[in-house]
């Protein structure tokens, strides 16, 4: 475990695909408790040759994040985050994952994909499927997004008005304003997977702080601003509406009939993380994620699967 400080990267092991060496993955971890969960997700992902930064909330409390600590100096690979004070509906969340984007590029040249994820997701297949797939599918980014304005026309109120972050609120004093001249609003998710390019591009282009300077003071940036800057820029023709991420919602398991679609979804799709597993989850899900954890991705045409989407929601 390192602190966030220069600090020379650690001596890689590749692992190696039949055309060549898999890319190799940054990984950004967001936490605040239940660390035993946080655990066991990091067991799945962790190998020897990629990048391990964990953001651990300030609100944490004292003896979780000793134990994270603990846990995590065993783990040459594993570096902290200066922690920030994540606000509910707050720009800290971006700037964090902006943050983690600049302090990963220093750490190291050496890895191609920078992927964000919860204390409580966890990957539905082992490093090695997942590794394959962005070697497959190299240089597109994963998000969800969509035309605010057009199919979430009830969240504009979200970037018209002027929000102000306090240290563990958002202000109640809120005032009207116009949007970015010439810039089309979108939202999707907090979820995704950019290439190395495109942290570049986040963290060190002027445009971005103009993007940065405006939504500093929305409400929910971390649905709308990496969406918005990404298709208003060059980078909008290499983005995949899908963040590869299945949702785990207790609402959708009222009965054995919704239990079975939900693994079937899962079987027929290639999504690599699951939000929300945890004890509670149904057994035959957990029993299903566990058994098919070594199991290849059915192959999937995303172009393909992406311009249905699109004449579905144009109709």
């Amino acid at each position: 475990m390192q602190a966030s400080s220069a600090i020379p990267s650690p001596s890689p092991r590749t692992l190696e695909s039949p055309t060549g060496p898999h890319v190799r993955i940054a990984y950004f971890i967001m936490i605040h408790h239940k660390p035993e969960i946080f655990k066991n997700m990091f067991q799945k992902i962790y190998t020897r040759d990629q990048f391990y930064l964990i953001h651990i909330d300030k609100k944490a409390k004292q003896d979780f994040i000793e134990e994270i600590q603990l846990y995590i100096v065993h783990f040459p690979n594993v570096y902290i985050l200066d922690s920030m004070n994540i606000v509910s509906g707050g720009f800290n969340i971006v700037q964090a994952e902006l943050n983690a984007m600049e302090f990963l590029l220093n750490v190291s040249k050496e890895w191609d994909y920078f992927i964000n994820l919860s204390g409580e997701d966890y990957p539905l297949k082992s490093q090695n499927i997942i590794r394959k797939f962005l070697t497959t599918n190299k240089g597109r980014n994963y998000l969800f997004y969509y035309d605010q304005k057009f199919y979430r026309p009830d969240t504009l109120q979200r970037i018209q008005n002027h929000f102000t972050e306090l240290a563990y609120v958002i202000s109640s004093f809120i005032y009207k304003r116009s949007f970015m001249k010439n810039v089309i609003p979108y939202i999707g998710g907090k979820w995704f997977m950019f290439t190395r390019e495109t942290c570049l591009f986040l963290t060190n282009n002027k445009t971005v702080m103009d993007f940065e300077d405006y939504y500093l003071h929305t409400f929910l940036p971390a649905d709308s601003f990496f969406q918005t800057v990404l298709m208003n820029t060059s980078f909008n023709d290499i983005i995949v509406n899908d963040d590869k991420r299945a949702v785990l919602e207790t609402s959708l398991f009222q009965n054995t009939q919704n239990t079975f679609n939900y693994i079937q979804s899962l079987k027929s799709g290639n999504q690599l993380f699951i939000r929300k597993l945890n004890k509670k989850t149904d057994e035959s899900i957990r029993k299903y994620i566990e058994e098919s954890y070594l199991t290849p991705l059915p192959y999937i045409n995303e172009v393909e699967r992406e311009l249905k989407r699109n004449n579905r929601q144009n109709n």
